[in-house]
């Protein structure tokens, strides 16, 4: 006949690895309670935001294009058109635009503007600046009326 004393080291061992057992899967439990907790907290965040649309709204035709409520760097340089500010650039462009402006429309070349902007006058600052320039351009609020200065376009292109 087995011993008592056998009979209660068999049982706490089949207790201690049901314990091992649930402690595993609790664990496991834990880590997807927590996963769901993240994840409900971070759509709350996003729904609490307002949307870009409820932000700016929709252009009605025959009237100002979208406020744009202020462009942070990387933000695309919209095409200049009437009742556009430069509100709507991100800073270095609305800074490059203000040195422009304060030369009471005289042109500058692109190192001239790159030293005005405080920047060193090496060629890959000042090909920065040229990048910005003709992109400013492009999209009418720069003219480079000859090749490689620029001043300030007085209206959007169009003719507004």
């Amino acid at each position: 006949m087995p011993s008592v004393m056998g009979l209660l080291e068999e049982r706490e061992r089949a207790a201690r690895q049901r314990v091992e057992v649930l402690q595993a899967e609790l664990r496991e439990a834990e880590a997807a309670w927590e996963r769901f907790m993240i994840a409900r907290e971070t759509v709350g965040q996003v729904l609490a935001e307002p949307r870009d649309s409820e932000r700016m709204p929709m252009t009605v035709p025959d009237q100002r294009p979208w406020p744009v409520a202020g462009a942070v760097p990387g933000s695309v340089v919209p095409v200049r058109t009437a009742g556009l500010d430069t509100a709507a650039l991100a800073p270095d462009y609305r800074r490059m635009m203000a040195v422009l402006a304060e030369r009471g429309g005289e042109a500058m070349d692109c190192r001239q503007l790159a030293v005005a902007l405080g920047l060193e006058q090496v060629p890959a600052k000042v090909e920065g600046v040229r990048s910005k320039a003709k992109r400013l351009a492009q999209r009418g609020w720069l003219i480079e009326a000859v090749p490689g200065r620029f001043s300030v376009a007085d209206g959007p292109a169009g003719g507004s």
